[in-house]
């Protein structure tokens, strides 16, 4: 058997969106896995919607997912000799005809075969027209697709599948500006690239008959198929953006991980006994096409939300601080990468489901924010700024700043006022302006003995002065 050489082909009329990163996904697994190649190919013949900012925002998406290629990125648009050689030689081969049809006539008949009731389908008027009477006319090149018989799609997950020839269309392969069509150059591309394997959404499966008929046509031997379900929104409709299915990138500036997002597609439609967390090593070794399931999978943002916190859960503080750094500048928070940031990091890492969160979760480790109207009048009440006064000055006085010292000092300063003041919460309050943070001491290690004196002090202060 020959090596494995599969590919993603994306249109860069749009940014890399969740279907296309699970195709892309799918593609360099197998590769992977099977010790092949994985090829990617721009697919920019659109140059109406093709842009140089979305080709490299498709890169960029793929980059971060970790998909690194073996060849390429192929771009078609520096291919096009290659096409044009190839549909003269159809065309001397009688494989191919131009047709001079206007589209004015083509939506006529197109609209009085639907008023018969008939599939708008060419009705082949230019097939047997003598090549001369082409000549100075604007015209497109038409595949010759055959009229009776079938073709029969091989899939590797639907089994067989039949095409009728009567159903087809004669597909256009160049239109009259001169640009190749879609289902023309990925035959061409695909067969000179040497890909073994095409794995694609199952939107494309009816395309196939119409490229294996150019196969056969053109000489090229036919790569095995697979075309696997669609995402679908939760709603069991096509997925969409009001399902959460924005670009992957997107997902990087909301707070994802790579990992997170690459655990989540892989199991939109793949998977491997009851185990739900992979690492990519791990999907490297066992990932296989037999496992890629006939229905399809439904989309659903909580799900890679709580996947995501698992993975910010545990993934090393110090690689979560270097992500986290961004997202803080964001808030105007300058921060570089130390040992203190990855405390910060240690503190929040249980609580937080994004970056994103964390970072809005970390702001009063870096300066106070402002307090919780509803946080301040339940628990900073008068009577605890002599309390907080006295705390700043036992901490000052401690010959060492631990969890097990500052304890032990609130312990005696609640002892010596009868036992019943409940005093955590208003010092959370003092220090973070809330009632929810990580634990109250190890907020305090990470905010250092001066600042929690500092704020400790000022919100007595603050309490005396209303």
């Amino acid at each position: 058997m020959s090596s494995v050489v599969t590919r993603f082909a994306p249109s860069p009329t749009g940014y890399l969106h969740i279907g296309g990163a699970r195709t892309a996904l799918f593609n360099w697994l197998y590769a992977r896995r099977t010790g092949g190649k994985f090829i990617l190919r721009i697919e920019d013949t659109d140059k109406e919607r093709s842009t140089p900012e979305l080709a490299r925002a498709i890169l960029d998406g793929m980059s971060w997912l970790g998909m690194g290629w073996d060849e390429g990125p192929y771009f078609q648009t520096g291919r096009m000799e290659l096409y044009r050689r190839e549909a003269d030689r159809l065309l001397r081969e009688a494989k191919a005809y131009r047709c001079v049809c206007t589209p004015e006539e083509l939506d006529a008949r197109r609209e009085a075969a639907k008023a018969r009731g008939e599939k708008p389908r060419y009705d082949g008027r230019c097939r047997n027209l003598p090549p001369a009477t082409a000549e100075g006319k604007r015209s497109v090149i038409r595949f010759r697709t055959p009229e009776s018989g079938q073709t029969v799609v091989h899939d590797l997950f639907r089994g067989d599948v039949t095409f009728e020839h009567a159903e087809l269309d004669d597909l256009v392969l160049i239109r009259s500006d001169g640009l190749p069509t879609y289902n023309y150059v990925v035959v061409i591309d695909d067969a000179t690239m040497g890909i073994t394997h095409v794995l694609r959404g199952d939107d494309h499966l009816n395309n196939t008959p119409k490229q294996i008929l150019l196969y056969e046509s053109l000489g090229y031997s036919l790569p095995r198929f697979g075309h696997f379900p669609m995402i679908l929104g939760p709603d069991g409709t096509r997925l969409s953006k009001r399902h959460g299915a924005m670009s992957v990138m997107a997902y990087e500036e909301m707070g994802y991980l790579p990992e997170a997002m690459v655990n989540y597609l892989v199991r939109l439609g793949w998977s491997h006994g009851d185990q739900e967390i992979f690492s990519v090593d791990e999907l490297k070794k066992c990932f296989t096409l037999e496992n890629i399931g006939k229905s399809a999978g439904k989309f659903n943002p909580e799900k890679l939300l709580h996947l995501n916190a698992h993975y910010i859960k545990t993934v090393d503080p110090e690689r979560i601080a270097r992500l986290l750094i961004p997202f803080l500048a964001r808030k105007g928070i300058e921060a570089t990468p130390s040992p203190w940031l990855v405390s910060v990091v240690r503190t929040l890492q249980e609580r937080s489901r994004t970056l994103l969160e964390m970072a809005d979760s970390a702001e009063y480790y870096f300066r106070e924010k402002e307090t919780d109207p509803k946080a301040a009048a339940k628990f900073l009440t008068p009577e605890i700024a002599t309390v907080f006064e006295e705390i700043a000055a036992a901490f000052s006085a401690l010959p060492e700043f631990s969890h097990a010292a500052m304890d032990s000092t609130l312990n005696a300063i609640v002892a010596k006022r009868g036992g019943t003041l409940k005093i955590h919460q208003p010092i959370r309050v003092a220090l973070t302006g809330g009632t929810a943070s990580p634990g109250l001491f190890e907020v305090m290690e990470v905010l250092g003995r001066e600042e929690v004196v500092r704020r400790l002090s000022k919100a007595a202060k603050r309490i005396s002065s209303v």
